[in-house]
């Protein structure tokens, strides 16, 4: 059984108890992963364009800092909109604690959403590689930042981020001893998570910080 929506971005995924439950069937390690963390879920806040606005400015800088130079930058241009970052010029972003290129990127992110170079209207119909085609062409934004954006504001179910420093760690504590862990070892543990490959990354970093980490 495969999910039946593409739903867009809101709340929590309506497929989330019975991904839970193939899960859970499926893998030794959900089975015992999946019930130590309670009614925790994946959520979606916000809107698609801050949303990557604020990937980019939490880009190589801790949690801490990123959440200050945001605060600037709404003292700076109000609500994060397209049409009001293009109304500052670079050196005008950089009053906020950004880079030279950080503003760079934010600007052309705003210029491809007021330019109609990218579709949010028709990601939720979109299959996921067709969306992260789109988003990679944006300054800044890289694979994992578009599998970041797919999981955790479209709430994509099937999503897997092969890159991610903390889905190598968690397979390679759970699966295999702490020993490293190959990109095909990695397929072929969540071959077993699909098509819910989303919330089998979901959890096993939980199994590294039980905390949800929300975008």
């Amino acid at each position: 059984m495969g999910p039946r929506t593409r739903q867009p971005a809101a709340g929590t995924p309506s497929y989330w108890d019975e991904a839970c439950g193939e899960l859970m069937r499926a893998d030794r390690v959900m089975r015992r992963l999946i019930p130590e963390y309670g009614k925790a879920r994946l959520q979606s806040r916000g809107d698609a364009f801050q949303t990557l606005a604020r990937s980019i400015v939490g880009q190589q800088i801790s949690v801490s800092a990123a959440q200050s130079v945001w605060e600037r930058l709404l003292a700076l241009v109000g609500p994060v909109r397209p049409e009001r970052l293009l109304a500052h010029d670079t050196q005008s972003l950089r009053q906020a604690g950004l880079s030279q290129r950080k503003a760079e990127y934010l600007r052309d992110l705003a210029t491809r959403f007021e330019q109609g170079l990218v579709h949010p209207g028709q990601w939720h119909e979109m299959p996921d590689e067709a969306i992260i085609g789109e988003l990679v062409a944006i300054r800044g934004i890289g694979r994992w930042t578009a599998e970041m954006f797919l999981m955790f504001h479209l709430l994509r179910p099937d999503v897997l981020p092969l890159d991610d420093l903390g889905l190598r760690k968690g397979i390679s504590q759970c699966y295999f001893s702490g020993e490293a862990v190959s990109r095909s070892e990695l397929r072929e543990v969540a071959a077993a998570w699909e098509p819910w490959r989303s919330v089998g990354t979901w959890y096993i970093w939980r199994s590294l910080d039980p905390i949800p980490v929300e975008y």
